[in-house]
Order: C-alpha cells, then sequence, then structure tokens
C-alpha cells in the first residue's frame, strides 16, 4: 500500500482549492466509507470539508495538478472542468476523475485537444492518459479513445505497441487481476 505522504505536494504560488471540493466527490476515501461518485458526508459542496483540521491523512496529503502547477488555466480548476487530475505515482499516467453528475465534460474542448498532445507527448515516455467516471475507465490515445470498462481494485490497464502496415500502433487493454 502507497502512504499518501510519500508522494504528498504543495500548492504553486497563489494556488488554492477556494469553493472547489470536487476531489470530495470523485475519489474513494476507503478510510471514511466513501466511495467514488459521492459526496463525503463531511463535505459541503461549494464550502469543503467540515472535518478539514481532522481530515484522514489521504485527504491531507492530496493535492490536484490544477493546484500544484501554474501551467493550467483557471478553466482546469475542478469545479469549473468538472474533473480532477492526478498523476498515478507508480505508474506516472496521468489520471482524469470526472465527476459522474458530468460524465461528458472531459470531451469538451479545451480539454480533448490537450488529452490528445498529452497522449502524443507519453508515447516515447511510456506515460498515459487515463479517464475515469467513478471506476469505469478509458483511455485516451493519440488517434482514439479505448474503453476499458469497470477496473476494479487489482485490475491493471496495460499498453502495448504492434506493427501495422502503417506503421508502430499504441493498443491498450485491462488486465483483470
Amino acid at each position: 500500500m502507497l502512504d499518501p505522504a510519500q508522494f504528498a505536494s504543495q500548492p504553486a504560488p497563489g494556488r488554492s482549492c477556494g469553493t472547489c471540493a470536487l476531489c470530495c466527490k470523485v475519489y474513494d476515501v476507503p478510510v471514511l466509507e466513501k466511495p467514488a461518485g459521492s459526496w463525503c458526508k463531511h463535505c459541503t459542496p461549494g464550502k469543503g470539508c467540515g472535518i478539514h483540521e481532522t481530515r484522514p491523512d489521504h485527504c491531507r496529503a492530496f493535492h490536484c495538478l490544477w493546484i500544484t502547477t501554474d501551467f493550467l488555466g483557471p478553466e482546469w480548476k475542478p469545479d469549473r472542468s468538472a474533473f480532477v487530475l492526478s498523476v498515478d505515482p507508480v505508474s506516472r499516467n496521468l489520471l482524469v476523475q470526472v465527476d459522474p453528475g458530468r460524465p461528458g465534460a472531459w470531451r469538451a474542448e479545451p480539454y480533448m485537444r490537450q488529452f490528445r498532445m498529452w497522449a502524443e507527448a507519453g508515447l516515447s515516455t511510456g506515460r498515459h492518459v487515463i479517464v475515469y467516471v467513478n471506476r469505469s475507465a478509458t483511455a485516451v490515445l493519440p488517434d482514439r479513445e479505448v474503453s476499458l470498462g469497470t477496473v476494479g481494485e487489482g485490475d491493471r490497464v496495460v499498453f502495448s505497441r504492434t506493427m501495422t502496415p502503417n506503421g508502430p500502433r499504441l493498443d491498450v487493454r485491462k488486465q483483470s487481476a
């Protein structure tokens, strides 16, 4: 099990959550028995965490990419975009956790164009873009999206390259535990 404190980062200068609390909806928080896709019982949407001073370490250590970077514009703030960006600490894949109340928000522009550019850039580094709506995953590849279905605990998302008559092609599949 990973210790969130091992990969915690700090907010970029001038960035703060403000009224955004979308992470309190889109992620699982096992210690609070909170499933992905539902608001935490301790959160008041638009106001934030009611147990901020005593919140679990899992929550305390988390900072989304909008908070930790200064290159994402205001349209990328989760309460505006309807998704939370993070980087998986092991695979270094970009994870896009979407508000199930707006499941198609990630497909809008400028987001989809940028996801495709990040997917293209990730070809050389082995970093990929994976979008989740609750536990249902879609991999964004430079030329298409691949629905992976429900990704459960222990399942892995596996990327591979195959040679085609038109050159190399990136493929992706879910590998069950």
